[in-house]
């Protein structure tokens, strides 16, 4: 067996390489869509890793930690605008804070990348072993553990690359997280094609058959169409966060979004995530009312983004639905979706980071969880189920609320609605990442998902990820067009991230039981 070129490289001179690799590696994803890149960054830290076994795993933490920071330092920079423009944080301290974040969301994927060497020392792997196995294994799992550990926050989860790649075939059976796996075990055949000789065509068909797996997926109709298509306009209001809970703005806030959804009924009429800027409490009297008249004489469906305040110092970021069915004021007819997966520093604070909100001056801080499990909204013959601003990140609980759905009387939801407000982060690629993942929940639940959103990206996708009508980012304007709910349950819904969490850890588990019939 050869090793690559690469391993004559010091190990700063690695960490810098690695460094580049990972800040190319934002390429991979929305807005730019070169997905390959994604493949290639990790087998050059594959490479790296296999071909300096020498490196104790101090050495091997570094090389993975330049690797990660350098993508989720650039991939989430867009979270200074927030700090800095609205949140009146100097712009040194926002860097640092936005470093911070990077570095710990590094923490996983270098984490993987030192429990290889680990395994490799203990277990006495095979290159074979560590680039098709463990690394892969370890990866998909690290990669699954940012996702929940402190609340979660997988943006730029290696698996979003895929969304237009022929591996997009296998979200629907092993979700998000198990495309991370694949793309691993792709990259690292890619070195074994460099570095053994022995098994180049073994590794050539790997490849093959694995991209080929996918294509052949994208061609399996896991759910089918449900019922007519719906009528849908999506508002994109694109206020300014600096102006937007500015008391002189409310009315005129108020008055727009009134306009934008009373100028022509349709099936599904969408505002973006707390679009009415202010508590319900404080609403003019006759304001939901109105909007509820026009919604049950017009046979609209209305889904309004509003702070919902429940009294004793209890809120709710919530979506109202206003219909023909619904009657606002009166107690179990007004359709409501409360968020459960609140944002740390935004929604909630954590026990002992007050100092930090109070330097950032974000208003609506506090906010009640109701647990994940929530109802459709019912809209002609179709269910709606909302989702608000980044709970979309989370596919696991997104399946989980369609199949407990499922079981039910009323069946699971057929439509996905995404309700964000991400003018936060101004005009910067947030709003096409953002768009990415929610054609990832569509890819993986077999289900079209609507977006409306401040300013960006409001867009149809529909149950195969594609994006068939959007509005441009940073402009008000109304996107109309028509979905068609979807039925049946894919792989993904029926069993979440475990058959890839279980595969994984079988794969390892092998490994481990070879190693001890090796050393006994």
């Amino acid at each position: 067996m050869r090793l690559a070129l690469l391993n004559n490289l010091s190990l700063p001179r690695a960490c810098l390489v690695a460094l580049l690799a990972g800040a190319l590696n934002v390429l991979s994803f929305a807005p730019f869509f070169i997905w390959p890149i994604q493949i290639l960054s990790l087998a050059l830290m594959f490479l790296l890793v296999v071909g300096h076994p020498d490196w104790n795993k101090k050495q091997v933490a570094k090389l993975g930690f330049c690797y990660a920071f350098g993508t989720m330092a650039l991939g989430v920079s867009w979270l200074t605008i927030a700090m800095t423009r609205y949140g009146g944080m100097p712009w040194l301290l926002s860097i640092l804070f936005v470093g911070l974040l990077a570095a710990y969301m590094a923490l996983y994927i270098m984490a993987a990348f030192v429990l290889s060497r680990i395994l490799q020392n203990r277990w006495r792997l095979s290159l074979r072993s560590m680039l098709l196995i463990a690394l892969p294994a370890l990866l998909m799992l690290c990669e699954f553990l940012r996702s929940y550990v402190f609340t979660g926050f997988p943006w730029l989860a290696v698996g979003y690359a895929h969304t237009v790649s022929p591996l997009a075939g296998f979200a629907p059976v092993i979700g998000v997280y198990g495309l991370a796996g694949l793309s691993a075990v792709i990259a690292g055949a890619l070195v074994l094609l460099l570095v053994d000789t022995q098994i180049r065509w073994g590794a050539t068909a790997l490849i093959v058959a694995i991209f080929g797996a996918g294509f052949g997926l994208q061609q399996v109709e896991w759910t089918h169409a449900h019922g007519a298509p719906l009528s849908v306009r999506l508002a994109q209001g694109n206020i300014d966060q600096g102006e937007k809970f500015s008391v002189e703005f409310v009315d005129r806030t108020l008055q727009m979004y009134a306009g934008m959804i009373t100028e022509q009924p349709a099936d599904i009429i969408a505002v973006p995530e707390t679009a009415i800027p202010i508590l319900t409490s404080q609403l003019p009297p006759d304001y939901l009312s109105g909007l509820q008249s026009f919604a049950a004489n017009s046979r609209s469906q209305v889904f309004v983004g509003v702070a919902i305040d429940d009294g004793d110092n209890k809120y709710a970021n919530s979506v109202l639905g206003l219909g023909a069915n619904s009657d606002v004021g009166t107690s179990g007819k007004t359709y409501r979706y409360d968020k459960h997966h609140l944002v740390p520093f935004g929604e909630f604070v954590p026990t002992g980071f007050r100092w930090f909100v109070n330097l950032m001056k974000i208003p609506l801080g506090e906010f009640s969880n109701p647990g994940v499990v929530q109802p459709a909204m019912p809209v002609k013959d179709q269910r709606v189920m909302p989702n608000i601003c980044y709970e979309d990140l989370f596919g696991d609980e997104i399946a989980q609320q369609l199949r407990a759905q499922h079981s039910g009387a009323t069946g699971a939801a057929t439509i996905l609605l995404n309700m964000s407000n991400l003018a936060w982060y101004g005009d910067s690629i947030a709003m096409p990442q953002h768009l990415q993942i929610s054609q990832m929940r569509a890819l993986e639940t077999g289900r079209p998902m609507l977006r409306s959103t401040n300013t960006g990206a409001t867009a149809i996708i529909d149950a195969k990820g594609k994006v068939q009508a959007s509005l441009p980012f940073l402009v008000k304007g109304s996107l109309s067009g028509q979905v068609q709910g979807m039925q049946g349950l894919t792989p993904y819904i029926r069993f979440g991230d475990a058959p890839a969490l279980l595969v994984s850890g079988m794969a390892l588990l092998a490994l481990s039981l070879i190693a001890r019939r090796r050393q006994s």
